[in-house]
């Protein structure tokens, strides 16, 4: 169980420490919230929610890597997301766990994709966070056999939300938490 207190919060650059329940949803210096530095370092999956090639929407659990400004995916430069990201590059993204208290991070930004020469700087550290050195490396080793060019999409956060259901809640449960309990029924 994480409580958090004003004092917890990292200092951001020229404005003073915040409560963490006072930072507003959309507001970058949540990706500083120990949820949000938790998630982005652990081995669970980002969703990625994107538009398909026909107009619906998509989501898709793919590993990542965090490089402090970017999350880093990888696929291969044939896949029909691919083709969809650079027509609709407008994406929102979750990693999240599966047990309570829930921790999420959310958050929106734009997808570059860049078609590269084997296989992108990131996928190294990126398999080896997942799946140890080892075997990271020789998951790496056995796509660069598959393809000599992989797909690195890059999403630049332009809007976060930390969820961790104990200082940070659902916009809807805050607004029911504000007014009081009431007795429904």
């Amino acid at each position: 169980m994480i409580t958090l207190s004003a004092a917890d919060m990292p200092a951001t650059t020229g404005s003073p420490q915040q409560d963490p329940r006072e930072t507003k949803p959309g507001d970058l210096t949540l990706l500083e919230h120990p949820v949000a530095r938790e998630l982005l370092q652990s081995t669970l999956p980002a969703h990625l929610a994107y538009i398909a090639r026909d107009g619906t929407p998509r989501v898709v659990p793919l590993l990542f890597h965090w490089t402090g400004e970017e999350i880093i995916l990888s696929s291969w430069p044939d896949d029909p997301k691919v083709t969809a990201l650079r027509r609709h590059p407008a994406v929102a993204l979750t990693i999240d766990t599966a047990e309570p208290p829930f921790h999420v991070l959310s958050l929106r930004g734009t997808a570059e994709v860049t078609i590269v020469d084997g296989m992108a700087n990131e996928c190294l550290p990126m398999f080896t966070r997942y799946m140890g050195p080892e075997q990271g490396a020789a998951w790496v080793a056995r796509m660069a056999g598959m393809t000599d060019r992989s797909a690195r999409i890059a999403i630049r956060p332009t809007w976060v939300d930390v969820l961790d259901f104990e200082t940070r809640f659902p916009s809807g449960m805050t607004r029911r938490m504000s007014e009081g309990d009431r007795v429904i029924g």
